[in-house]
């Protein structure tokens, strides 16, 4: 048996996916699993053995986009139609997903019934399910068609990053598990980012009790400026990674982490696939949708703070600068 999945979402979409993935390994050990996602969204699957083979699409940004990626993109699709599937799985909800769905070679083309998912598209798919996604986790919705097409478990488990796939981060400092915490204070999206002055007086608020701050961002120029920022304001007790550890590294940190302290990034949702308990600041994100899944957390999100008068008069990227330090640092207290 050879199945597909194709999810053309973030990196963190991904990662929300290997529920689904390990449950029908466990269904069909014997199945061949292949996964289809976005450019440098493979790095954080890494850690999910379940998975036998990983595509990866071009970029979706045009402006960033190679004419090289576009020849590879030609070179997948044939190879999805020279393949013989017996399932295939669109669970991204757009077209271009659906275009490489409909280039696999199967019997079985299935999906969710998306609210963009017209009468063009549904003519493509032997099975559309119907299952209502309204008030649902992500894992959830993506588990809905696998679940219902191949008989699995009626509840996902949890995310997915093995300890065998982590490696560890080598640093001259003592990092004992427990006996630090590793921030992720940035993100591209504006709207979900806490201002750096912020994180710098959280990060002296937090010191007053932890003996290591781990700052995790990613490779970016600005990111890793900031974090020198944060470095320099905080002290010999605040280290970074600068960058410079991938998706397995920074599974091993976390795995060894008291907590973890971050926005809605695909780096919370790692610290949940590895058991750690986590601290995350909500502003706009949709948090029945993306709260970290299965494991011990607490959210900071103003919706549970303020008056809904008062969040009306919030615009959406702004309702993250309501999030005040003290709320951050009292949700800390709770894991120390």
């Amino acid at each position: 048996m050879r199945i597909l999945f194709i999810k053309l979402r973030h990196i963190g979409d991904s990662l929300l996916l290997t529920p689904t993935i390990v449950a029908t390994k466990q269904k069909f050990p014997e199945a061949e699993i292949w996964v289809l996602v976005r450019k440098s969204c493979d790095g954080i699957l890494a850690g999910c053995p379940e998975i036998d083979r990983i595509l990866c699409t071009a970029n979706p940004d045009v402006a960033k986009r190679h004419k090289s990626e576009l020849l590879e993109d030609f070179k997948i699709a044939i190879l999805l139609r020279k393949t013989r599937f017996d399932y295939v799985f669109e669970l991204t909800d757009n077209d271009r997903g659906r275009c490489f769905a409909i280039t696999a070679r199967t019997q079985q083309r299935c999906t969710n019934i998306y609210p963009n998912l017209n009468r063009f598209w549904q003519v493509f798919f032997h099975r559309i399910c119907q299952t209502e996604r309204k008030m649902k986790h992500q894992v959830a919705i993506d588990y809905i068609c696998p679940q219902a097409v191949l008989g699995l478990p009626d509840e996902p488990g949890p995310l997915r990053f093995d300890e065998s796939c982590m490696k560890p981060w080598e640093t001259s400092v003592p990092l004992r598990p427990g006996s630090f915490v590793v921030i992720h204070f940035h993100t591209r999206w504006k709207r979900k980012a806490w201002p750096l002055d912020r994180w710098e007086k959280f990060i002296k608020g937090i010191l007053e009790w932890t003996p290591l701050v781990v700052l995790s961002c990613g490779p970016a120029p600005e990111e890793i400026a900031a974090a020198r920022q944060l470095v320099d304001q905080g002290g010999p007790n605040v280290i970074s990674t600068f960058g410079k550890a991938d998706w397995a590294q920074l599974a091993w940190l976390l795995k060894r982490a008291a907590y973890f302290v971050g926005v809605d990034t695909a780096a919370m949702h790692l610290a949940a696939a590895v058991g750690c308990p986590t601290v995350c600041l909500f502003g706009p994100s949709v948090k029945m949708a993306y709260h970290p899944w299965q494991v011990k957390y607490r959210m900071i999100c103003p919706h549970d703070r303020l008056d809904a008068d008062d969040i009306k008069k919030i615009p959406p990227e702004k309702l993250m600068l309501s999030i005040k330090e003290n709320w951050v640092l009292d949700a800390c207290r709770d894991f120390s």
